[in-house]
């Protein structure tokens, strides 16, 4: 994709075939033109999309390993002639890292990642985060609505983290909803957070993530961001598993109620269901509290020893202004 390309282009020894889903049919005549002449030992066909199974057939390769038949949705058992060892309640990295596993490749027992950034990122970093002593960074904006907490929610906990001796970084897309969604949480702030939303690319943002201690976000791209770079995510999850999901190195900090919801409304457990089942409602965030959250901040300060000041807490974090909406 021309989005996800922009963050990763700048990787060794990868060659990139952009295709652009926007385009339609002419997306497919285009990668069908740039692998024309081209054979492949192995494809690792890895989505299970139709667009995915479809891009597939553009591509001549001895091997097209896919999932094992329970997982091939979309048909994708079809456009493969090697499958991955099933696998059941497992994480989606586990998922994709099972491909490397099937073609004789292990992984290390620290996953890097690596993403190289370019010195013209480094230098806009450097121009605006040089006076920051410490900073976390919100990212509070999911692709569907109902997976955001709430904006006064998010405001609670940029004051606390204020308090606690932290700058505060919101950051996000280009879109209006995440723009307006970042004035509420500043409207509801007593201490301005520093307001990035629509401001970054994707390689300034990964700077902004590596160089703060935590991030808290929702189910969203960011959290695996904040994985590849080793920064600690605090993950609000209600609609999705986080099991599943969740920031793949960070699960210990998710604060969620996923599983409990789900047996209150099912009486069962999640190894009942398909790994991948969603829960619906408008309103399933609000059951995630700001105390809760909180009291995982102070977790993720405590492991990465950080210190607060115990002084500045006692006063002023008690004078907090009482919000009866959180």
């Amino acid at each position: 994709g021309k989005v996800e390309h922009q963050l990763v282009k700048a990787l060794p020894g990868v060659e990139f075939v952009v295709f652009d889903k926007s385009a339609g049919l002419s997306a497919y005549r285009d990668l069908r033109k740039a692998m024309k002449n081209r054979h492949f030992d192995i494809l690792l066909h890895m989505q299970v999309s139709l667009r995915a199974n479809l891009a597939s057939l553009c591509i001549n390769a001895s091997q097209k390993w896919g999932f094992d038949r329970a997982r091939a949705r979309e048909g994708q058992w079809l456009f493969t002639n090697k499958k991955i060892p099933a696998q059941s309640h497992v994480h989606v990295a586990e998922g994709f890292m099972a491909f490397a596993r099937a073609i004789g490749v292990s992984e290390p027992d620290d996953l890097s990642w690596d993403i190289p950034i370019d010195l013209s990122e480094l230098a806009w970093f450097n121009k605006r985060f040089s006076e920051l002593n410490k900073y976390i960074v919100i990212s509070p904006a999911a692709s569907e609505k109902e997976r955001n907490w709430l904006p006064e929610r998010y405001a609670a906990l940029a004051d606390y983290a204020h308090y606690c001796g932290y700058e505060v970084v919101l950051c996000g897309g280009t879109s209006r909803f995440e723009s307006d969604l970042a004035d509420k949480i500043s409207a509801h702030c007593c201490n301005k957070p520093i307001n990035l939303v629509a401001k970054t690319n994707l390689r300034q943002l990964l700077l902004v993530i590596k160089n703060a201690r935590l991030l808290l976000a929702p189910d969203t791209g960011p959290v695996h961001m904040a994985v590849a770079v080793d920064t600690p995510v605090i993950g609000l999850y209600m609609h999705s598993n986080p099991m599943r999901t969740g920031p793949y190195k960070f699960q210990r900090y998710v604060v969620s109620h996923y599983e409990t919801l789900l047996q209150e409304t099912t009486g069962k457990t999640s190894q009942s269901f398909k790994w991948g089942k969603r829960l619906k409602g408008d309103n399933l965030m609000a059951r995630i509290s700001v105390d809760e959250v909180k009291a995982m901040f102070d977790q993720v300060v405590s492991d990465i020893g950080d210190i607060h000041p115990p002084e500045k807490i006692s006063a002023e974090v008690k004078a907090l202004p009482v919000n009866k909406a959180i």
